[in-house]
């Protein structure tokens, strides 16, 4: 966060003042303006309003917190108000604490938020979100009384004192801001309520009371700004001063309670606390003594200081304590602090003498410039003779220096001591005052004739030993302390002083300046630093007030002080108005003739400028005109040289060109040579890969025949282990068929044998069929995925191969032919097995219904039996011949599966027939038998067929196509 000061008439930025983290909501300026501090939340700092620099600055713990730092009027007092209810006085040079305030009594204790402090320092008003009021004494540094408000306030947002102009500071009406948004002015002496602004429908925001109490401005609720007066709100206010007897009251013997302070704001009669018989106030009424009371009326100032003890502190120290010293002038100038009259000035604005002031007194500090130029204008506009007065900015400059940041103060002292210690000055304007200057001469020639006859014999008058210290008050040839210590004892003394110190400075000068003998010499002395001392000169000035003769002294020409009054500035007229009037004349007619002088002066200058401005515009047109022509000539040159340059420049790139496109055509040749001879390359590379996948497919080829041939073989081995077998079933068939004949007897139990044998066979061909039709399923599940990858794999090469596929198709349709040859002649001796036995199991059930016949008692147990083995084998045998349909896959080219393993199935089934049986299937075996031997002998020949296309395919691509032909 940062602060900005601006200058009010300019409206110009003067400066940054940085150093606050939080929003800062307090700022308060020290009476000597010199001082500033800043409050926010977390801290406090205090500014050199001088330099803008920040000087200390004030931490707190976090819990604490800050409500409010501010300086105390007419002190050098800041007060510090913390959260927890702590208020602490420092001094402001040195930051010491002075005192503290004691915690306010637990019956009415409140968190202070607000807090407000009469003119003259001496009361402290507090309040927060309570209906109380505290009033502190900062003198007594104690709680002196407890206002209560109206049931109706229950929280105070603001507290203001309003100033009166017969209180002198000590401020009795106070404006208190509470929630309901009403403004009540109490006057904390009877605790009246005076009157209110305000309503709960027209709430106030926020109010502030002008400095010289006479308007209250208010910011409503609304957003508007009303502006009250407060004379016609009530006339409690405007009070003759009170009578000069007054009341003295004793103080009680015992201490009053806090429960005592406490005095409810009415608004009829006032209410005080009762008075008890043990606490009765004895008042007496002492008489004044009224003579004695003029007579040291004079001494008493309006601060409460006593001017003949301030004269006898400055005769023991020499001068007034730096820090009070501002607050002891004022004080001893009486200044009435007139805030409208001295706005109704400055509002005027810069006077027309002053314009010009910084070109005759160039002053390095803009801001001092400033204000003297507005404390001078003020000034010119009080009276019209200071307009006119040239020595006024070297008398007023050491006090707006002094006083740069409250330039009211600074007025009214400049003012001050016009009328006062600048008496007669103005008699014989515009000359110097002969008068004063007279006395001034007189008083140097009853103490001190030599020198003034050293004066006049070399022609030097008081207008050059004595005006020159006059009239720039000494601010020449003293320094900032000297002059200082110089006008604590001028204002402390009769106007007379100041004359008398021109005499005692001379005086004191006396040995170097009857050394001079120069008037430069002369000059140079009263308008430069000298090494005198400014005490030794004090002392010389209050021995000539002693010592001089009353005809002669000052004191009898000069009147008393007389301070300035209140409200509105006296009227200064001390002047030969006729010659101001006069000089004003003159000086309004020089500056209207100036004026015209000055407007004809410029018609001319413009006309001149004017003629001037069109002969130099046309010299200019004129050289314009001629450096163009030059630069056309110069640029057509160029033009032609240009067009020189592109001819050869494109003849070159004409030649660059044809070069190029030489190139070019040699390049593309040798390109196109290059990409005709990696073409053959690649064509080659693909004959050769060809040939190689060729000779590598007919390596597979040829293995596959092997493969199949062999194959082949193993099958025909097959085919005669189970020959072998079926004759080795056969043979024990007709061995158990005559052993059943040869044991009749036993036949029965054969029966039952053979019926439990069937049925043990019966489970055994179920499982051994089922697995046998799993391996063939798996095996046909093989076979087919490995046709699904030579297939793939065909149809990748198939483009490079359709010839040789055309060639091999044919090899395999005969193939498939002489398979589809063997399938049917298999299936004609499957059915022809079939046929015989179902012929041989009817024949069977004849002979066994005979049986059953010529056996009564077992036919019907026979029968059932022979049924249910009949029912169980005709089931399996279904099965089996639905599993061996599903089992066999068909494939593009026309192949079919192997069925040895039904047919070998099978042929254990019929190996339980009878001979007759066998004999039929003997012969199908010689026809299965020739139909394998043909099936080889055409595999042979297809391999023979094979191996010469393979040769073939072997041969140069031209031989092979002349064979074609």
């Amino acid at each position: 966060m940062f602060l900005t000061c601006m200058e009010t008439v300019t409206k110009e930025l003067v400066s940054w003042m940085r150093g606050h983290e939080s929003s800062v909501f307090s700022i308060s300026v020290h009476a000597s303006g010199r001082y500033a501090i800043t409050t926010s939340s977390d801290t406090a700092q205090l500014w050199d309003l001088d330099t803008f620099q920040r000087k200390r600055k004030l931490n707190i713990l976090q819990s604490v917190g800050i409500q409010k730092v501010f300086f105390l009027p007419l002190s050098n007092t800041i007060l510090s108000c913390f959260k927890d209810n702590s208020i602490f006085a420092w001094e402001c040079d040195t930051l010491s604490c002075r005192y503290q305030l004691p915690a306010p009594p637990e019956s009415s204790s409140i968190l202070y938020k607000v807090f407000a402090v009469t003119r003259d320092g001496r009361i402290l008003a507090a309040g927060g979100k309570s209906n109380h009021l505290h009033l502190w004494c900062l003198e007594a540094k104690q709680l002196f009384r407890i206002i209560q408000m109206p049931t109706k306030v229950r929280a105070i947002r603001h507290l203001e004192f309003l100033p009166d102009s017969f209180d002198a500071g000590s401020n009795q009406v106070l404006g208190v801001l509470s929630q309901d948004g009403i403004m009540r002015f109490v006057n904390i002496q009877t605790c009246k309520l005076l009157f209110e602004i305000g309503s709960l429908d027209e709430g106030i925001s926020s109010s502030v009371i002008s400095p010289h109490g006479r308007y209250i401005a208010s910011i409503m609720e609304n957003g508007s700004l009303n502006i009250y007066s407060v004379q016609a709100l009530t006339q409690e206010i405007n009070k003759p001063p009170p009578p000069l007897v007054k009341v003295i009251e004793d103080l009680p013997k015992s201490k009053l309670n806090s429960g005592d302070l406490k005095i409810k704001v009415t608004t009829g009669r006032v209410q005080r606390p009762a008075k008890s018989r043990e606490n009765k106030i004895q008042t007496r009424i002492l008489k004044q003594d009224l003579a004695g009371s003029f007579e040291n009326k004079e001494n008493e100032l309006s601060d409460g200081l006593n001017k003949n003890r301030l004269q006898v502190l400055l005769k023991g120290y020499g001068e007034y304590p730096m820090k009070y010293r501002m607050f002891i002038w004022r004080s001893l100038l009486q200044l009435p602090e007139n805030h409208t009259a001295f706005s109704s000035l400055e509002d005027k604005g810069v006077h027309v003498a002053f314009l010009n002031l910084q070109k005759k007194y160039p002053i390095k500090s803009g801001k001092l410039l400033r204000v003297l130029q507005r404390t001078l204008s003020a000034l010119a506009h009080w009276s019209a003779i200071f307009s006119d007065t040239p020595y006024l900015p070297l008398l007023a400059f050491p006090f707006v220096k002094l006083f740069q940041n409250n330039q009211l103060i600074c007025f009214e002292v400049v003012a001050t001591l016009i009328i006062n210690w600048c008496q007669h000055w103005f008699e014989y304007f515009p000359n110097p005052p002969i008068n004063i200057l007279s006395m001034i001469e007189n008083v140097l020639a009853f103490h001190d004739k030599d020198l003034l006859q050293h004066f006049i014999d070399h022609d030097i008058t008081s207008q050059l030993y004595a005006w020159p210290l006059l009239e720039t008050v000494f601010s020449e040839v003293l320094t900032r302390e000297e002059w200082l210590k110089l006008f604590d004892n001028v204002f402390s003394n009769h106007p007379s002083f100041l004359l008398m110190t021109v005499v005692a400075y001379n005086i004191c000068s006396r040995a170097p300046l009857l050394n001079c003998s120069l008037k430069d010499d002369f000059e140079y002395f009263f308008h430069h630093r000298n090494n005198l001392d400014i005490s030794v000169i004090i002392r010389e000035v209050y021995h000539l007030m002693d010592t001089t003769p009353t005809d002669i002294h000052p004191k009898s020409t000069l009147h008393v002080f007389v301070a300035l009054t209140k409200g509105q500035y006296p009227v200064f007229n001390q002047y030969p108005k006729f010659i101001v009037d006069y000089q004003t004349q003159e000086r309004e007619r020089i500056r209207i003739d100036e004026l015209d002088y000055l407007r004809e002066r410029q018609m001319v200058e413009d006309m001149q400028a004017e003629v001037d401005q069109q002969r130099v515009e046309d010299e200019a047109w004129y050289q314009k005109q001629e450096l163009l022509r030059k630069a056309e000539e110069t640029r057509r040159e160029l033009l032609l040289q240009e067009e020189e340059k592109m001819i050869q420049q494109r003849q070159r790139l004409a030649s660059v060109k044809r070069e190029l496109k030489v190139k070019e055509m040699h390049l593309q040749d040798a390109t196109r040579r290059r990409f005709l001879k990696l073409q053959q390359d690649q064509r080659e590379m693909e004959l050769r890969r060809l040939d190689d996948e060729i000779e590598r497919k007919v390596h597979m080829r040829d293995r596959e025949i092997a493969t199949t041939a062999k194959d082949l073989e193993m099958r025909h081995l097959e085919l005669e282990s189970q020959k072998r077998h079926y004759e080795k079933n056969l043979i024990r068939n007709q061995e158990a068929v005559a052993k059943e004949m040869r044991e009749d007897a036993n036949a029965f139990r054969r029966k039952v044998d053979l019926e439990e044998h069937m049925f043990h066979k019966l489970i055994e061909t179920d499982q051994t069929q089922n697995q046998k039709t799993q391996e063939l399923i798996e095996e046909n599940l093989a076979k087919a995925e490995q046709a699904c990858l030579n297939a793939d794999w065909r149809i990748q090469a198939l483009h490079k191969q359709r010839c040789d596929d055309l060639q091999r198709n044919e090899c395999y349709q005969e193939v498939a032919r002489l398979l589809r040859e063997n399938r049917r002649k298999e299936t004609e001796v499957l059915d022809a097995m079939m046929g015989e036995e179902a012929k041989k199991w009817e024949e069977a059930k004849e002979k066994d219904f005979h049986l059953k016949s010529e056996k009564k008692a077992l036919a019907l147990a026979d029968a059932s039996r022979k049924w249910f083995l009949e029912k169980e084998i005709n089931d399996a045998l279904e099965h089996a011949e639905h599993l061996y349909s599903k089992a066999v896959p068909s494939y593009p080219n026309g192949q079919v599966a192997s069925s040895g393993a039904p047919r070998t199935s099978q042929l254990d089934d019929v190996s339980e027939m009878d001979s007759s049986t066998c004999i039929s299937l003997n012969q199908r075996r010689i026809q299965w038998d020739t139909t394998e031997r043909d099936l080889v002998e055409r595999v042979r020949n297809l391999r023979q067929r094979l191996t010469v296309q393979a040769r073939n395919r072997r041969q140069p691509p031209h031989l092979l196509a002349t064979q074609r032909a």
